[in-house]
């Protein structure tokens, strides 16, 4: 969730409505041959010796004072309620991308052992109440705006954590690696990505009645925020609608707090007698959070977050070998088209295909079938793309133990909530 962007108010070149529409245009959707992957992975941060219990902010902070030191290729950056997020510098291959991130959380790791603290990957925390550790103007702005329209805008915040993977537009032309294609299927294969990978089904101690507890925070809050523009049409234009009709969560100030609008879009406020400098197009891009968002590349941010060390690697792995690999992404393609009528030509994640997944994960039966087919095609794909053996292993372990059973990492949590005991 979090973004690399700066809390200055640096550039006030002001952009008209038209100049918004041409920048979203070449910067949002960069096409080329897909080459490049990438991956965000957060974490919650938890005390070794009992992981329900917070963390109190002194020892986080003294954590990350020394995380911060360490020689990381990832990017590392902490989350409102204090999760820790490592991201991926852009990767060549599926294994230089995994290699890389793993030497960074084996790092990471040992140092939070020192501290007598750990990591562990859910998508919802499944004890405790939001709590924010960050206290930034950014923040505090957010949490204020996300207030207006219920509590779920600030479990988000505190509450969620997520493995977002990364890939290129994809090509200008038209075919299974076109940019067109590969956002279609994003919105679409997204809804199979939910089911299988949900693992957020409790919160504070208890079964929320949904696989994936995170993804019904996003269908529940404001959909000006967290809603994706339609599908169908030119991708380009759609997003750029979309960009300049969302309201406007705040205006950063030099000092003191930062103003909250009350039902102000981004067009509106280029037509305002105080228009929009570049940089406040760019801030407010970063407050959008669609289930997919283009940033030049596609960032796809629906997946829970895994249980174990390692339990990243086979969303990555799969979501890699479905839309770089051209005979996998045909397979994908056909096998969710059966899908696309039960989002009843509404966007996710609000629609009833994506509100399916979140809530029954792969019980549901077209899900279930739609699944193995691409975790099927994605395993066939993955030796074609160089992944190791031990990274075919654990998507082929996935695929037996959850995929082929109907079942996601919720359906294993579950059960020992209700026998009072959902450690890992």
């Amino acid at each position: 969730m979090s973004d690399a962007v700066s809390d200055s108010t640096e550039s006030r070149s002001v952009v008209t409505e038209a100049e918004v529409e041409a920048l979203i245009h070449g910067i949002c959707f960069k096409t080329g041959p897909p080459r490049r992957l990438g991956v965000e992975v957060e974490w919650f941060v938890h005390e070794l010796r009992d992981p329900r219990l917070p963390v109190p902010s002194e020892r986080l902070e003294a954590a990350y004072t020394a995380l911060r030191a360490l020689p990381l290729s990832s990017a590392l950056t902490i989350e409102p309620g204090g999760q820790l997020e490592l991201s991926s510098a852009p990767a060549a291959s599926l294994m230089e991308c995994v290699g890389s991130v793993s030497a960074d959380l084996d790092a990471v790791r040992a140092l939070l052992r020192s501290a007598g603290l750990g990591l562990s990957g859910y998508g919802h925390d499944p004890w405790n109440p939001p709590r924010r550790y960050l206290r930034e103007p950014r923040y505090d702005a957010m949490e204020s705006y996300l207030d207006r329209t219920g509590p779920e805008g600030r479990c988000m915040m505190c509450s969620s954590a997520s493995v977002q993977v990364c890939l290129d537009a994809g090509y200008e032309e038209p075919g299974p690696l076109g940019y067109g294609r590969r956002w279609w299927l994003a919105h679409h294969l997204g809804a199979v990505l939910v089911a299988a990978f949900a693992h957020s089904p409790v919160a504070r101690g208890r079964p929320t009645g949904w696989r994936s507890t995170r993804q019904s925070l996003w269908a529940a809050m404001e959909p000006g925020r967290s809603c994706a523009p339609r599908i169908n049409g030119d991708p380009r234009g759609s997003w750029a609608r979309h960009v300049l009709d969302a309201p406007v969560m705040c205006v950063r100030a030099e000092s003191g707090p930062w103003r909250v609008p009350e039902g102000m879009t981004f067009r509106a406020w280029t037509r305002s007698d105080r228009p929009p400098g570049r940089g406040d197009l760019d801030y407010h891009l970063t407050t959008l959070f669609p289930p997919v968002r283009p940033r030049g590349h596609l960032e796809l941010r629906m997946i829970d977050a895994q249980p174990g060390d390692d339990g990243w690697v086979v969303p990555l792995a799969v979501t890699a070998a479905l839309f770089d690999d051209p005979e996998a992404t045909e397979t994908a393609y056909r096998a969710v088209k059966r899908l696309a009528e039960r989002t009843a030509s509404q966007p996710p994640p609000g629609n009833p295909l994506w509100v399916a997944a979140a809530r029954d994960g792969l019980t549901d039966p077209e899900l279930h079938e739609v699944a193995a087919l691409c975790f099927t095609a994605a395993i066939e794909a993955l030796p074609r793309l160089g992944a190791t053996g031990e990274v075919l292993g654990a998507v082929t372990e996935f695929t037996d133990r959850y995929v082929a059973r109907g079942r996601c990492p919720a359906d294993d949590l579950l059960p020992r909530v209700y026998g009072k005991d959902i450690r890992t």
